[in-house]
């Protein structure tokens, strides 16, 4: 195939553009050329999606991949612009489209949050403030542009939390490298609570297989495919690292009166039995996405142990960095002891 990748060179794209390679596609890139050493091999068309998008209209490829379209105008321009020079086109959507996470196993039906034209005007191609204020809302505005403008030629896929290698949220490698630190670890909620995530290596496989067989249509991707539960998860970070840690198990209400942040200060954990939003309910639902129709269309994902141990090679491979998510140690100090004092 020859394919256009949107992006292609920070997390998910990077594989995305590895993969490609190692299959024998063609491949042309289209980004700010903030890593152009990384695929020298590569040809790369160096412009702004939200400026140079006439950079992209003497071209033809058979797909095209966009990694990195947060906003309905983003997508409006360029499923406008290359509705006539794909065949395809993959859109990289999220499971944060859905108005909430309350009931169980939800699938690719259950309703999608919405803005209001004004709105989608107003914030244009946003600030990242505003990206991140109505994230949800904005990919799924931006699954119905690009509907819109190459109906039934689309692939939307719906992600779950992205994890391994080269990830740059943290919020898997937190985990890893807290456990690896060894001592008393603060632990969220259930041990049982089931978690779901997708290692990003196993989603850029996935779609190059929907991409080749032009399968267009909504799917959550994320995973395990079988269930594993929290606990499972930190004691395979402990046995991959050799550590010596301790898990402390505090139950929600604690942490919340400790004013933890779910997500960001304990990241993959979001709260059973207290809603997120004041007047809801419990989003119980967050970590049982249904990926039936995934798994239909031959999702496969690799053992929580290799991408435990990817991401932990990955981590001391490189420079000392600050963490952008999970608890200070400071603060876990303190809730531990707080929790201790409880018990």
């Amino acid at each position: 195939m020859k394919i256009l990748v949107i992006g292609g060179t920070r997390f998910l794209g990077r594989f995305i553009v590895e993969e490609a390679l190692k299959q024998g596609h063609e491949v042309t890139m289209f980004n700010r050329g903030n890593h152009v050493d990384l695929f020298p091999q590569v040809e790369c068309i160096v412009g702004d999606r939200n400026k140079d998008l006439s950079l992209l209209e003497t071209g033809k490829w058979d797909v095209a991949i966009d990694t990195c379209g947060f906003t309905p105008k983003a997508l409006n321009d360029s499923t406008r612009v290359l509705a006539d020079k794909v065949d395809h086109y993959t859109f990289v959507s999220s499971i944060s489209v859905y108005k909430d996470w309350i009931p169980s196993n939800i699938k690719e039906d259950y309703p999608v949050q919405s803005l209001t034209e004004k709105q989608i005007e107003e914030i244009g191609y946003g600030t990242q403030e505003e990206i991140n204020a109505h994230y949800g809302a904005l990919k799924a505005e931006s699954e119905r542009a690009a509907e819109e403008n190459m109906p039934n030629k689309v692939l939307h896929v719906r992600s779950g939390l992205l994890v391994g290698p080269h990830d740059y949220s943290d919020r898997f490698s937190y985990w890893v490298n807290r456990v690896a630190e060894g001592g008393e670890v603060l632990a969220p909620g259930r041990k049982e609570r089931e978690i779901q995530y997708i290692d990003a290596r196993d989603m850029a496989l996935w779609i190059l297989k929907m991409a080749d067989e032009k399968i267009t249509g909504t799917f959550n991707v994320t995973g395990p495919t079988t269930p594993v539960s929290m606990e499972d998860f930190l004691t395979v970070c402990k046995n991959v690292s050799g550590s010596d840690a301790e898990f402390v198990w505090a139950d929600e209400s604690f942490l919340l009166e400790q004013q933890v942040a779910p997500w960001t200060e304990m990241p993959l954990w979001i709260p059973e039995e207290h809603p997120l939003v004041e007047g809801s309910e419990p989003w119980c639902g967050a970590s049982s996405i249904s990926i039936e129709k995934a798994l239909q269309h031959r999702l496969e994902v690799r053992s929580v142990e290799e991408t435990v141990k990817d991401v932990r090679d990955w981590m001391t491979s490189k420079k000392d960095e600050e963490r952008k998510a999970g608890i200070h140690k400071e603060k876990e100090q303190n809730v531990l002891n707080a929790w201790k004092t409880r018990t």
